[in-house]
C-alpha cells in the first residue's frame, strides 16, 4: 500500500462494479480516501467489503446515488457535503448502455441522461468544493466510441425521432469529451483540471445486462477479441493514473487511452457544439432556467 493519494478524498462514480470498483482499489492502495457511489445498497456494500480487502484499507465509504435521477443526484451532493470538508478528485465512471429506448425519471433518454447528464450534474455539484481543495482533479470516462458520432444531434437529444443503442451510446461518450474541454476552458486558473479517457474495450461485461441485439453483440465481440481485451484492473489503469500520478499534474482538456494523451475526434473540438450543449445541459438539469 502507497502513500501517493494520502490525505486525499476521491469520489469515484459507479464504483461498485466493474472498472470503477478497480479505480476505488487501485486508489485505495495508494493511500486516498474513496467514496464509491451505487444505486443498490447490497451491492454496494459487498463491492464496500471487496475494495476494503483487496486494499488492506478502511478508509473507504459507500454513498448511494442513482444517476438516472436528478434528485439523487442532488441529495448525494448535498450529503457528500455534510460528510467532507474536501474533494481532491472526482472520477465520473457510472454509466450504461441500452438496447431499447427508456427513460430516466426525469424523463430523459437513460443513456443520454445517465451517461452526460449525470457526469455534468454531479460535477457542477460538487465544483466549489473541488475549487476549495485545487489542486483538484475532474476525470471522466468516455469510449473510442465517441469517434464514430460526426456531432451532437441536438435536434434529438432524446433520441425520440429515432434510436440506436449503440449510437446513442455514442453519442453520451462524444458529449463526456465536449463537456470535459468545455469544463477545462471554464476551470483555466482555478487549479481544477478536467481530462477524460478511454479505458479500452473491457471485459467488464458492460452492455451485456441487455436482451437483443446489444447483448449479443458484446458477447460476440468478447468471445472473439478476448486475447487483445482488457481485465477490468487494466481498463482502470487510465482512470487511475489521471486520478493520481504527478505527470499529469496542471494537464487539462486532454484525452487519453493507455495512460497517454491521444487525440480525440473532430467534432468533439467543436467549441460552439461544446459551449452549446453546456448550456442546454444547464437548463436540463435544472442549474439555469429554461428559455422564455
Amino acid at each position: 500500500m502507497g502513500d501517493q493519494m494520502k490525505d486525499k478524498t476521491v469520489v469515484v462514480t459507479g464504483g461498485n462494479n466493474g472498472i470503477g470498483l478497480e479505480t476505488a482499489v487501485g486508489l485505495s492502495k495508494l493511500g486516498a480516501h474513496v467514496v464509491i457511489t451505487a444505486r443498490n445498497q447490497a451491492k454496494g456494500e459487498a463491492a464496500l467489503a471487496d475494495i476494503k480487502d483487496r486494499s488492506q484499507s478502511d478508509s473507504v465509504q459507500l454513498m448511494l446515488a442513482d444517476f438516472a435521477s436528478l434528485s439523487s443526484i442532488r441529495d448525494f451532493a448535498a450529503n457528500f457535503k455534510k460528510d467532507h470538508d474536501r474533494l481532491d478528485v472526482l472520477v465520473n465512471n457510472a454509466g450504461g448502455v441500452n438496447t431499447s429506448r427508456s427513460e430516466t425519471q426525469d424523463g430523459f433518454e437513460t443513456t443520454f441522461g445517465v451517461n452526460h447528464l449525470g457526469y455534468f450534474l454531479v460535477t457542477n455539484l460538487l465544483l466549489d468544493m473541488l475549487k476549495a481543495s485545487a489542486p483538484a482533479r475532474v476525470v471522466s470516462v468516455s469510449s473510442r466510441a465517441h469517434e464514430r458520432r460526426k456531432g451532437m444531434n441536438f435536434d434529438d437529444l432524446n433520441s425520440k425521432q429515432s434510436y440506436s443503442g449503440m449510437g446513442v451510446y455514442g453519442d453520451s461518450k462524444l458529449a463526456n469529451v465536449l463537456f470535459t474541454y468545455e469544463l477545462a476552458r471554464r476551470l483555466k486558473g482555478s487549479g481544477v483540471t478536467a481530462n477524460c479517457l478511454h479505458p479500452g474495450v473491457v471485459r467488464s461485461g458492460f452492455g451485456q445486462n441487455n436482451g437483443g441485439f446489444i447483448s449479443f453483440a458484446f458477447k460476440s465481440f468478447y468471445t472473439l477479441l478476448t486475447p487483445v481485451t482488457k481485465s477490468n484492473a487494466q481498463g482502470a489503469k487510465t482512470s487511475i493514473y489521471l486520478a493520481s500520478s504527478p505527470e499529469v499534474e496542471g494537464v487539462t482538456g486532454k484525452y487519453f487511452a493507455d495512460s497517454k494523451e491521444t487525440p480525440s475526434s473532430p467534432a468533439s473540438h467543436d467549441e460552439e457544439a461544446a459551449k452549446r450543449l453546456w448550456e442546454i445541459s444547464e437548463q436540463m438539469t435544472g442549474l439555469a432556467a429554461a428559455p422564455a
